[in-house]
């Protein structure tokens, strides 16, 4: 099957908030910069970006994650404001238009819903704006939940066809062995998605911040090679972390089909 040239780009919370400090504009721009540098060479791009509940949090003056799930909507629905703000007015400097597209699970299993989303991103590609999709959590019940933006942008890859998946994150990418616990553990820098290695070193603890965790990203990549999406899982802080991908370096973990 012939692959669009599109790569999908998922930013991870903690990393796009600064672990909690607010919305690191100054981070955002170097991605978007590299962003606008791919669209020069005729790629298509599409954010994934987490980040809304995080950010909502900061603006109301709380400290600690909600349990009650209304809190948490209204933190997202909050939030969203500030991450859409940031996206727009940092684009607008190079002159790229950005949308916001707010999706659930129900969205992406119901065909006719399903048919109007990729229409939709295939328009706003085609006009060269860049789509800014995060989970629509001021909606999203644990029924309909993703559970994860890792998970929504694996399913993201699929339905475009997508070239590459590009999960940004605070961790350096997949190690044979826990780096926190394990002062040998060793960078995998590339392993094929079916290799029974890769799921069993991600483990299954996910962040304070974040929903995900190693695990959740490394079951993304497997998703996303469903449609032979090949992934990359990387340190979103590494200089020119997307152009160097695109070059052909191997940053962070590269999972191939």
């Amino acid at each position: 099957m012939k692959k669009n040239k599109c790569w999908v780009v998922k930013i991870g919370s903690a990393l796009l908030t600064n672990n909690g400090e607010g919305i690191d504009k100054q981070l955002i721009s170097q991605w978007v910069e590299q962003i606008v540098s791919l669209q020069a060479h005729n790629i298509d791009v599409v954010l994934v970006s987490s980040g809304s509940i995080v950010e909502g949090m900061k603006r109301l003056g709380w400290n600690e994650k909600p349990s009650d799930i209304h809190k948490l909507q209204a933190a997202a629905a909050v939030g969203q404001m500030g991450l859409v703000q940031a996206y727009e007015s940092l684009f607008a400097k190079y002159n790229v238009q950005t949308a916001q597209v707010l999706l659930t699970r129900d969205n992406l299993i119901n065909s006719k819903h399903f048919e109007n989303i990729s229409a939709t991103l295939a328009n706003l590609l085609d006009f060269g704006i860049v789509p800014v999709i995060n989970e629509n959590d001021t909606v999203a019940t644990e029924e309909i939940k993703f559970g994860d933006n890792d998970t929504l942008a694996a399913l993201v890859a699929n339905f475009l066809n997508a070239e590459r998946l590009v999960i940004l994150t605070d961790q350096h990418g997949v190690f044979d062995a826990d780096p926190r616990k394990n002062v040998n553990a060793n960078l995998i820098d590339k392993i094929h998605f079916n290799d029974e290695k890769l799921e069993r070193v991600a483990g299954k603890t996910g962040g304070a911040l974040g929903s995900g965790g190693m695990y959740s990203k490394v079951m993304a990549a497997k998703q996303a090679a469903e449609s032979y999406t090949i992934s990359n899982i990387a340190w979103g802080r590494e200089k020119e972390v997307l152009t160097r991908i695109y070059q052909g370096e191997y940053i962070g973990t590269l999972i191939h089909c």
